[in-house]
């Protein structure tokens, strides 16, 4: 029973080596973690690791593309024609796009305030319209 068990592990092993060298090993790759960043942040960045950013989806077209919030980024998972050799889309990272902007708000769409994202972009936006404000009131009181 013990030879028959150590015969079978063995081809087991034999069998997944062949596996392996006819349909190769797979390319190991991550994509760099850039989501919540705008798109060209996010593109330097995979530029940076080496790798190419394509934009496989865009949702919204409020902004323009360089200030897109990326929302998901992964590595290519598919095989490109590489002059009549099929080869693997290596360094390619894919990119899901939210050009609608930070937060909703009653007139523009955008990530709900209820979510971190949200209201991140909520508060930012405050932040920036508190501050132009105290420029404005600086501004239009030059006698004090």
């Amino acid at each position: 029973m013990k030879k028959l068990i150590v015969l079978g592990a063995g081809a087991a092993v034999a069998a997944s080596a062949a596996v392996s060298s006819l349909l190769g090993a797979g390319i190991a790759a991550a994509a760099p973690d850039v989501v919540g960043q705008t798109y060209s942040d996010a593109a330097t960045a995979i530029e940076d690791d080496g790798g190419t950013p394509k934009v496989a989806v865009t949702v919204g077209s409020k902004l323009s593309q360089d200030d897109c919030i990326v929302t998901n980024a992964w590595d290519a998972p598919f095989m490109r024609d590489d002059g009549g050799e099929f080869a693997h889309a290596d360094g390619e990272v894919m990119v899901a796009l939210n050009c609608d902007g930070g937060h909703a708000t009653a007139t523009n769409p955008g990530a709900s305030v209820a979510s971190p994202a949200g209201r991140e972009a909520k508060a930012a936006a405050d932040e920036a319209a508190a501050a132009e404000e105290e420029e404005l009131a600086e501004a239009s009181t030059p006698d004090e």
